[in-house]
């Protein structure tokens, strides 16, 4: 008899890296001190289909609202349908420095890495 196992964990919203909570921490306190924290989200367009979205903003109602390490994320119900389990990098190197979006819901994604398509 063979028993299986499932992960009944549900998944983070939204992951962050040290390297991507430390670049906004410094991009809040220094560019947009007004602002409680960053929305992610999506829009239609790029060349996949959808583009992300990262801006300094406030939250607003309905959003669904995570906290790590000091900064809050805002997303609205329609964005977390499609970034629900993402992780958000920063990197720097030879070919410029940026965030970086690892989304599991992703069926594909171009070339820069700044659209995808589900």
């Amino acid at each position: 008899m063979t028993t299986e196992t499932t992960n009944t964990q549900p998944k983070a919203l939204i992951t962050a890296t040290e390297a991507a909570i430390a670049e906004l921490k410094n991009l809040l306190s220094t560019e947009s001190a007004d602002k409680a924290g960053v929305r992610l989200g999506v829009k239609g367009g790029g060349c996949s289909g959808f583009s992300y979205v990262l801006d300094f903003d406030d939250p607003r109602e309905g959003d669904n609202v995570v906290e790590q390490d000091g900064v809050s994320f805002f997303m609205d119900k329609k964005s977390t349908i499609y970034l629900k389990g993402i992780l958000l990098d920063y990197a720097k190197g030879l070919q410029g420095k940026g965030f970086q979006f690892r989304n599991p819901n992703a069926t594909s994604t171009c070339g820069c890495g700044e659209s995808f398509s589900v």
